[in-house]
């Protein structure tokens, strides 16, 4: 019999399977990016039916399989349930999932996106932070830390180069009380817009009507 394997992550997406069971893609600290089965989990009393949701946050108790993890515990540390009442913050959410799902590998470190992740959520519940300005920051932050965005000085505004700049260096748990001048977002949108472009080489699920609301 297989061993278990504890591990610390969020929920990315979770899509039934069956009458009963749910695919997950969990970002998790040790493992990456992972799937697991949680079988049984849509039952009515399932000690799975809580931790078998998109954003939840905790301990995840898995047995590797030949191509996928199965789930057989969890205990829930954060909902991010107020998220999930905004409206359209959830949807931006949505996406921010999306996007470390996309950038998410297995057997890799996952700490770091993991904790951006954490951190870009609780950042959108908060009122006196932006939806739009923790979209900005919170993309270009993943770019670099994937290693496939750094601002480049000969091809950007000084002011502008010097925010992109202290976007990627600056310590995670600061990110999102960065300043960002009113007069010089527009030119931020812009660059992060063309620097996801240059990257994805599909569109994300949740853009489409993330974008919708926030037109």
């Amino acid at each position: 019999m297989s061993d278990k394997i504890q591990v610390q992550g969020i929920v990315l997406s979770a899509q039934p399977i069956g009458e009963q069971d749910k695919r997950l893609v969990i970002q998790t600290t040790d493992l990456g990016r992972i799937t697991a089965f949680a079988r049984g989990c849509r039952r009515m009393g399932s000690p799975l039916l809580a931790v078998a949701n998109p954003f939840v946050m905790g301990e995840f108790t898995l047995v590797a399989g030949r191509s996928a993890y199965s789930l057989t515990e969890g205990s829930v540390s954060r909902y991010f349930r107020e998220l999930t009442t905004l409206i359209p913050g959830v949807y931006m959410g949505f996406y921010f999932l999306d996007f470390v799902d996309y950038f998410g590998r297995e057997n890799v470190d996952g700490t770091d996106m993991l904790n951006l992740l954490y951190l870009a959520l609780n950042a959108l519940i908060h009122p006196e932070f932006s939806d739009l300005k923790v979209r900005r920051l919170f993309e270009l932050r993943l770019l670099s830390m994937n290693g496939v965005y750094a601002p480049r000085e000969d091809r950007m505004e000084e002011e502008l180069y010097r925010l992109c700049d202290g976007i990627c260096r600056i310590p995670l748990q600061k990110l999102f009380q960065l300043p960002v001048p009113e007069a010089l977002f527009p030119k931020l949108s812009d660059h992060a817009d063309k620097a996801c472009r240059s990257v994805l080489d599909r569109p994300l699920k949740a853009a489409e009507i993330m974008e919708s609301f926030y037109a």
